[in-house]
């Protein structure tokens, strides 16, 4: 099952793994959506990619969403990759109740997505969801990263028994090479390879990698409810 003249929509898809992934939907021959609540983003891909549609969006804007999915109508596929929260990495009995909290708005806005978007799915559609490999394999102070990420992934497993035909699943990435890790500034390139060796494939990923994966379940029409890692071999003890 191709991407050819099927709709796309992208949460969070101006930057990492959500634009990798728009950009080889439109490549495939998708007619791609792809919102995300930074406008400068927005603009600067609009100029690069001219052939998929950026818009503005928060995952908490619920009448926006509802807005969004009523404009695009049937949808083929929705893939969920925006962070949409503040996510505070530090071990758990040094974060306030509110900083442990607020990483769960990640998983609040891929519930908006989901209740907005999943009734405009084709009867063979699918959604994605993106998670990570803390979920399974947390490292000190990634607490509320790990248990935002078994939700999102209790989420995909609920939800897909629920709304059977259509087809819901999640992609884990490990270390990859997004705007994640910016602050580093000059160091991110070091840093990253320093990180890489502790990755059984030796160095982290790309998001078009990842992109791959999620290319994948999109496409494959026996795949639901099922978590893809894609992490280098680094959930392997």
């Amino acid at each position: 099952m191709g991407l050819e003249n099927s709709k796309v929509v992208v949460i969070g898809g101006t930057s990492g793994i959500g634009l990798a992934t728009a950009v080889a939907a439109a490549a495939a021959g998708a007619s791609v959506v792809a919102v995300s609540r930074s406008a400068d983003r927005i603009a600067q891909c609009q100029l690069d990619y001219p052939d998929i549609q950026f818009g503005q969006l928060d995952t908490h804007d619920v009448d926006g969403m509802k807005q969004l999915f009523d404009e695009v109508g049937e949808i083929n596929h929705i893939v969920a990759a925006a962070t949409g929260a503040n996510r505070t990495m530090a071990p758990f009995m040094e974060q306030s109740d509110e900083q442990f909290r607020e990483a769960f708005n990640k998983f609040w806005g891929y519930t908006h997505v989901a209740r907005q978007g999943i009734p405009h799915l084709t009867e063979n559609g699918s959604l994605t969801f993106v998670s990570g490999t803390p979920a399974r394999k947390c490292n000190p102070g990634m607490s509320s990263v790990s248990c935002t990420g078994c939700a999102v992934e209790g989420l995909t497993r609920a939800l897909a028994m629920e709304v059977a035909p259509r087809r819901v699943n999640v992609v884990a990435p490990g270390l990859i090479n997004t705007g994640m890790f910016d602050n580093l500034g000059d160091n991110k390139p070091a840093a990253l390879e320093n990180m890489g060796r502790n990755v059984l494939l030796g160095r982290v990923g790309e998001p078009e990698e990842v992109a791959q994966a999620i290319l994948l379940v999109m496409q494959n029409p026996y795949m639901t409810g099922t978590t893809v890692d894609v992490d280098g071999g680094i959930l392997l003890p």
